[in-house]
């Protein structure tokens, strides 16, 4: 899917309790994680120039984000910032998972380039 000029998504932030749920119920997982997307987009999405794009749903868990937050040394927000990046990410068909080793590394170096420059402008 390119890149839509205009997009709505949904974040929900929840506990492990409630992700290891929806974790356990939807990819057949019994663990809580971090973050979890569910893309609104099937296949190849044509994207209509001005046209709003409903990209999906962001499931973070709070308590994971706290943990790994605390582990990192780093404040939970950037953390949060980074989960919903890349829930994001995987929204706008980047996959670490069931891709390629390629796939990856691409998706980790646009996680890394957007966190930079958010970083950058003070936003994080």
């Amino acid at each position: 899917m390119g890149c839509p000029e205009r997009a709505e998504l949904s974040v929900l932030i929840i506990d492990d309790a409630a992700i290891q749920e929806i974790n356990r119920d939807y990819l057949e997982r019994d663990r809580p994680t971090n973050v979890i997307s569910f893309s609104q987009q099937e296949g190849e999405t044509p994207v209509v120039p001005g046209a709003e794009v409903l990209l999906g749903d962001v499931v973070i868990s709070a308590d994971t984000a706290s943990r790994d937050a605390q582990e990192a040394g780093i404040y939970m927000f950037a953390e949060l910032v980074f989960l919903l990046l890349h829930g994001i990410l995987h929204l706008l068909g980047y996959d670490h998972e069931r891709g390629t080793q390629e796939d990856a590394k691409r998706m980790e170096a646009k996680e890394q380039e957007i966190y930079a420059l958010l970083q950058t402008e003070g936003l994080i």
